[in-house]
């Protein structure tokens, strides 16, 4: 019963704040004009953004199939992406992203695969998600003050709250991948806490099946310390598939037939939504992305920035939230006909 609330209660904040967006974004506005220069875009371009938003979902699926196997865990690549796109589904429509690795976990455990192994391959998958947006950011503050005072004079204060977020989040899930007595400090007193608010009731064997449990936890975060390759070919696969969302943008760019912004620009600056949005309670950062677009990119699309957002917003959340959706579908159905069969 609780499930259901909380299901139909982010269905409906998705739903107001979807709302308060298209109103915020589409008020006034001529919107005639705008449609007229979405239709004159090149397609070419915008299919190889689309292109661009269907490699960072693929591009997950390898990152989990290459730690599964690092684990001895061997599954085709095809049901690795159908986990990546259930954790984007759920990320897309829950506020900062919460609902990601819950959905991938429950698909996991269709594969047999402990939640303990699962949980920390995830840790890490989120870990060096968010490290890539923090050394793009540090990278920003300390290299590029030009940058900095060129196009982002009106949004510092979001711009250093998303970093400062992001760089907590990733300490702190550092130390609980790589300190397991620490986690399990955290989760047993968790639990006691739980107890006494009358959350859960006190059971012996919910305590144990915790003891067992970070057992396997403890092995998995050791063989991480001791392969620290496999890490860095996530970071590496992970700054790509990144890159690859991020460049999005600058197809919508070309789309239009302009020039005069730097590709390296153009993909730092859709960066930088990124990093300020990331760690906000808005699904998917809506709203607020469309703003921070509107102000940041002013200068670079000129009289069709209203035309880009859409496109840019368009395919980089939207079309990742509609092809999410699609294969998380599959991944239902397919599990379901596998069980009955």
């Amino acid at each position: 019963m609780r499930s259901k609330k909380k299901i139909i209660g982010n269905g409906i904040f998705l739903a107001l704040v979807f709302a308060f967006t298209i109103y915020g974004v589409f008020h006034g506005e001529d919107l005639e004009s705008m449609a007229d220069a979405i239709r004159e875009a090149d397609i070419k371009w915008l299919i190889s953004g689309a292109a661009l938003v269907l490699f960072f979902i693929w591009g997950e699926s390898v990152i989990l199939w290459y730690m599964l196997k690092s684990f001895g865990i061997r599954l085709k690549r095809r049901i690795c992406f159908l986990f990546s796109s259930a954790g984007f589904f759920f990320s897309c429509i829950t506020p900062s992203a919460s609902g990601g690795q819950p959905a991938q976990v429950y698909f996991m455990k269709k594969e047999k695969i402990s939640i303990p192994v699962a949980t920390v391959i995830l840790m890490v998958v989120t870990i060096t998600y968010k490290l890539v947006l923090v050394a793009i950011g540090l990278g920003i503050v300390c290299f590029g003050h030009g940058f900095l005072h060129r196009y982002l004079e009106g949004i510092l204060p979001v711009f250093y709250l998303g970093l400062g977020l992001n760089v907590f989040c990733v300490t702190f899930m550092t130390v609980l991948v790589f300190h397991p007595m620490l986690t399990e400090f955290i989760l047993q007193k968790g639990l006691v806490v739980l107890e006494r608010l009358r959350f859960v009731r006190h059971k012996k064997e919910r305590g144990r099946k915790l003891s067992e449990s970070m057992e396997v936890y403890r092995g998995t975060a050791l063989y991480l310390r001791k392969h620290i390759h496999v890490l860095l070919w996530v970071m590496l696969i992970t700054f790509v598939q990144r890159l690859a969302l991020f460049m999005v943008t600058w197809t919508v760019y070309r789309a239009f037939g302009m020039q005069g912004t730097s590709m390296g620009d153009v993909v730092l600056l859709q960066a930088v939504i990124s990093v300020s949005v990331d760690m906000l309670p808005l699904p998917g950062g809506m709203g607020i992305s469309e703003a921070l677009f509107m102000d940041i990119f002013a200068p670079v699309f000129g009289t069709v920035l209203l035309p880009a957002m859409v496109l840019s917003r368009g395919m980089g959340y939207y079309g990742e939230l509609l092809i999410s959706a699609f294969f998380t579908v599959a991944a239902q159905l397919y599990y379901t006909f596998r069980r009955e069969r």
